[in-house]
C-alpha cells in the first residue's frame, strides 16, 4: 500500500490500481464519453469511491469500489450511464444505470436531476460507449499479460545455462514423478468421479425421500385440517339447531294460541249473530221445509197442466196448418179445373 494516501479526504488505493483506473478514465473520456456527447460542452462527470469495512491502521477506510457517473444533457440525444470498478476484480468495468448506481451509494443520493433524462436516451450512443468500454478492458488485459510475460522471459533466460549433475538427477526424479502422476491421475479421477456419482445419487435419493415425506405430511395435514373443519362445522350446525329448538317451540305455541283465539272469536261472532236474528225469521226458517213440501204437489199439477196445454197447442197448430194447406190446394185445383172447362166450351 502506498503511504501517500494518509488524509481522510483521499481514497487509499494501490499504485497499480490507481494507474489502471486513471488510464481507464482517460480512455473513456477521450474515446467514448466526449465523442458521444457533441464536443463535451453538455457532459457532466461525477466520480467517487464507496468505502469498505477494511481500514488502514484502523483510521482510513479502503474503498470497496470506485465509480464514475456521466450525464450528457444534449436535447433529443442525451444519455446517462454509470461505471463501477471493484478493487478486488480490477480487470472488470461494470456498466450500470444511474438509478442502480445511486442504490449502491451509502446515502442513496440523487446524482443528476431527473436522472439526466434517463427515460429518453439515445440507445445507439450508449451501445457505442459500451463497445469502447469492452475495448478498454481488452487493452488493459493485454497490457497486464505483457507485463507478466516480461519477468517470466527474464527468469527463463537466466535458467537456460547448463545444469549441474544434481539438477539433472532432480529433473529425472521429477520426470518419474510426473510419469507416475500421469498414470495415477486417471485412477484418482475415476475414484473422484465415482465418489461424486455416489454422493449425487445419495443426495437425489435423500431429496426424493424428503419430497415424498413432505408430500405425505402435507396430505395428512390437509386431511386432518379438512376433518377438523368438517367436525367443527358439524358441531356448530348441531349447536345452532339445538339453540333454535326453544325458539321454534315458542313460535309453534304462539301459532297454536293464535289459532285457538281465532276459533273462539269466530264462535263468539257466530253466537252474537245468532242472538241478533229476530224470532220471526227463525220461525220462517223452521217452517220453510213444511211450506216447501206442501207446495210440491201444486207445482207438479201446474207443470202437468202447462205440459198438457203445450201439447194441445201443438196439435191445434199442426191440424190448423194442415187444414190451411188443404184449403190452398183445393182452391188451386178448383181454379185450374174451372179454367179448363171454360176453354173447352169456347172451342165448341
Amino acid at each position: 500500500m502506498a503511504p501517500t494516501f494518509t488524509l481522510t479526504n483521499s481514497a487509499p488505493m494501490t499504485q497499480s490500481f490507481q494507474e489502471r483506473w486513471y488510464m481507464n478514465l482517460n480512455s473513456l473520456m477521450d474515446r467514448a464519453l466526449i465523442p458521444q456527447c457533441g464536443n463535451g460542452d453538455d457532459l457532466y462527470i461525477i466520480t467517487g469511491a464507496v468505502p469498505s469495512d477494511h481500514r488502514v491502521k484502523d483510521r482510513v477506510s479502503i474503498p470497496e469500489f470506485v465509480w464514475l457517473a456521466a450525464c450528457c444533457a444534449v436535447p433529443g440525444g442525451g444519455w446517462a450511464m454509470g461505471f463501477i470498478k471493484h478493487t478486488r476484480d480490477s480487470d472488470i468495468i461494470e456498466d450500470v444505470m444511474v438509478k442502480d448506481l445511486e442504490k449502491l451509494l451509502p446515502f442513496k443520493l440523487q446524482l443528476f436531476q431527473d436522472n439526466c433524462g434517463e427515460t429518453e436516451q439515445d440507445t445507439e450512443k450508449m451501445k457505442k460507449i459500451l463497445e469502447v468500454v469492452n475495448q478498454v478492458q481488452d487493452e488493459e488485459r493485454m497490457v497486464q499479460s505483457q507485463q507478466s510475460a516480461v519477468p517470466l522471459s527474464s527468469t527463463t533466460s537466466k535458467r537456460s545455462g547448463p545444469l549441474p549433475p544434481e539438477a539433472s538427477e532432480e529433473s529425472s526424479r521429477s520426470l518419474l514423478g510426473k510419469l507416475l502422476g500421469f498414470i495415477a491421475t486417471p485412477v484418482i479421477k475415476l475414484f473422484q468421479l465415482t465418489y461424486y456419482l455416489v454422493v449425487a445419487i445419495l443426495k437425489n435419493v435423500a431429496c426424493f425421500l424428503w419430497c415424498v415425506t413432505k408430500q405425505v405430511v402435507n396430505g395428512i395435514e390437509s386431511c386432518l385440517y379438512r376433518l377438523g373443519s368438517a367436525t367443527a362445522s358439524y358441531f356448530v350446525a348441531i349447536g345452532e339447531e339445538l339453540l333454535s329448538i326453544p325458539w321454534k317451540v315458542l313460535k309453534v305455541l304462539a301459532k297454536i294460541i293464535r289459532a285457538v283465539l281465532r276459533i273462539l272469536c269466530c264462535l263468539l261472532k257466530a253466537v252474537c249473530r245468532l242472538l241478533s236474528i229476530p224470532v220471526r225469521v227463525l220461525v220462517d226458517v223452521a217452517t220453510f221445509p213444511m211450506y216447501t213440501m206442501g207446495a210440491i204437489p201444486i207445482v207438479c199439477r201446474d207443470i202437468a197442466m202447462g205440459l198438457g196445454g203445450t201439447v194441445s197447442l201443438l196439435f191445434d197448430t199442426a191440424f190448423g196448418t194442415m187444414g190451411g194447406l188443404f184449403q190452398v190446394v183445393f182452391g188451386v185445383f178448383k181454379r185450374i179445373g174451372y179454367k179448363v172447362t171454360f176453354d173447352n166450351s169456347g172451342e165448341l
